[in-house]
């Protein structure tokens, strides 16, 4: 198969430091909406993902990501989002960064040509083939990440990926790839850019759809959600209202009583709550 970097090609664009400002943004933005059609042409490898992950998730595994550089980062800001957004524990999806918690601000050097660190990483967080492994790597390439995915092919743990690639070392490794082709970057190489961008739309996809296959969503609510502060809380509340038609002082008071958007609605409907008005 042929394989060419296109997330490395050189831009289409040139002389970008005599560009008003106005011409940067006009033309970063025309670029960054070829990216949803770039995903779109992706979305039956998402789908077939995305049902492992759920098949994976029901019967007790986990969803790890592993990355490096702005993919580990990416893959860490959307497990991080899931327990507050879904009421989902910590360790059930979990994300991973060449160099370690360091690397999320700072860069580590040559953390991600590591061709052990990633395995061994995972072995932290007692890794099995009840679980699965996502790689995330716009240039496909990232030894971290591919080496990663080849350990856990050998070790019967399944295995996808995301890349802004075709046919990179880390598609071929991947048993469910995902490949967002986006094309040369406005800045040359800048994969921060578009591919990140892609990158985070895909990862979107795949928490949101398993959680709501797993049924942390009523209708089109966030009723697992944590209640960690008071924009949340009156998040919830409203919720309550809207779906129990009831005031707002009794939909607070029902709140803080159960801590749960979820639970109150579930006994208030049930009649359970009845006795305690």
């Amino acid at each position: 198969m042929n394989f060419e970097k296109t997330t490395e090609k050189d831009s289409n664009y040139d002389n970008l430091e005599n560009m008003s400002i106005n011409e940067i943004i006009t033309n970063i933005n025309n670029e960054d909406k070829t990216v949803p059609i770039a995903v779109e042409k992706a979305l039956p490898h998402i789908k077939a993902l995305i049902e492992k992950v759920v098949e994976k998730l029901q019967k007790g595994g986990r969803l790890f990501y592993i990355g490096a550089g702005t993919s580990g980062r990416l893959g860490i800001l959307d497990a991080s989002e899931c327990p507050p957004t879904f009421g989902v524990p910590h360790d059930l999806v979990i994300g991973l960064i060449a160099g370690g918690d360091n690397a999320i601000r700072k860069a580590v050097e040559n953390a991600e040509d590591s061709l052990t660190q990633g395995y061994k990483d995972l072995l932290k967080h007692n890794i099995s083939n009840n679980d699965i492994v996502i790689g995330i790597a716009a240039s496909g390439t990232t030894p971290y990440v591919v080496s990663t995915l080849m350990k856990c092919n050998d070790e019967g743990i399944v295995t996808g990926c995301i890349t802004c690639n075709k046919n990179s070392p880390l598609s071929l490794a991947a048993q469910f790839p995902i490949e967002v082709i986006v094309g040369p970057e406005f800045v040359t190489g800048s994969s921060r850019m578009k591919a990140g961008t892609a990158q985070k739309l895909v990862l979107n996809m795949i928490t949101t759809s398993s959680m709501i296959r797993l049924g942390k969503i009523k209708g089109n609510k966030m009723v697992d959600m944590q209640l960690s502060n008071n924009k949340l809380v009156n998040r919830g509340t409203k919720m309550i209202i809207d779906e129990l038609n009831i005031s707002e002082t009794e939909a607070q008071e029902l709140l803080n009583r159960y801590g749960s958007v979820r639970k109150v609605i579930q006994k208030f409907k049930n009649g359970r709550d009845k006795e305690n008005r």
